[in-house]
């Protein structure tokens, strides 16, 4: 397996995985699978379909857990058995469904199930509190940099492909999380709203979180990732840093190519 060293983000992982295996009845999806990312650090997940990464993502998640594993948060071990300990930790994940309600504005999606309530007139009930949840979410768009967005009492039906991959990252951050997950986050975008997300990436980056990217586009990935890792029939085959090779090493180590003499 070729390796590289991991940038000076931070010299612990924030997430540590070893051994990770995954089966479904006798098809082994994920064998003998380590992974880890740093704070401060974009890693790209790579591979052709079929190859583990939605797997490994859903194990990290907690959403379908690994058979055997073993996990490290910070240097300490971790269970990652239920979505709750994912969340608990620290760890978002945006699936490439987004899940959006298109009917309901930006705001109504953002606090969606994390509604802000204040106590009615009488005491006796209890009402959203709009004013403090369209605050809240103006606060959060302005600090990731998001100026695409005319009205945060937009309805996101109405939103573009880049938007609404803005307003689904953006959900994920309520929770002030510390490693986000994204799932072909800039598919079928076009190129101006793809530069909107790679942008959002950076700034995730730039505030010390820990993005782990899943994406067939590898020039995507390589604008904005530090780390490539490679799965292949459900393995690590290999780890690059972004800045030491090239494409088409990381696409012959997604074919196999690497392997033909």
């Amino acid at each position: 397996m070729a390796t590289a060293s991991a940038p000076a983000a931070s010299s612990t992982p924030l997430l540590e995985l070893k051994g990770v295996t995954k089966r479904f009845g006798a098809v082994e999806a994920l064998t003998d699978v380590d992974f880890e990312v740093h704070a401060g650090e974009v890693v790209a997940l790579v591979g052709d379909n079929g190859a583990g990464k939605s797997t490994l993502i859903k194990a990290i998640a907690g959403i379908q857990p690994g058979d055997e594993y073993g996990a490290r948060w910070d240097g300490k071990d971790v269970h990652l058995n239920t979505p709750q300990d994912a969340t608990k930790l620290g760890i978002a994940t945006v699936y490439q469904d987004l899940a959006l309600c298109d009917n309901l504005d930006v705001v109504a999606n953002l606090f969606l199930g994390k509604e802000e309530v204040e106590d009615g007139i009488t005491g006796t009930a209890r009402t959203l509190d709009e004013i403090e949840m369209e605050q809240r979410a103006t606060d959060l768009l302005r600090s990731l940099a998001v100026r695409t967005l005319r009205s945060v009492r937009t309805e996101v039906g109405s939103l573009s492909g880049g938007q609404r991959q803005t307003v689904a990252i953006a959900r994920s951050m309520l929770g002030e999380p510390k490693i986000v997950m994204l799932d072909e986050p800039t598919a079928a975008l076009g190129v101006a709203q793809t530069r909107q997300v790679l942008d959002l990436i950076l700034r995730l980056k730039e505030r010390g979180l820990g993005v782990v990217l899943i994406s067939h586009n590898v020039l995507d990935v390589f604008e904005v990732s530090d780390r490539v890792v490679v799965l292949r029939l459900g393995r690590r085959v290999a780890t690059f840093e972004t800045s030491k090779t090239t494409q088409d090493e990381v696409v012959a180590a997604i074919t196999g190519a690497d392997q033909v003499r």
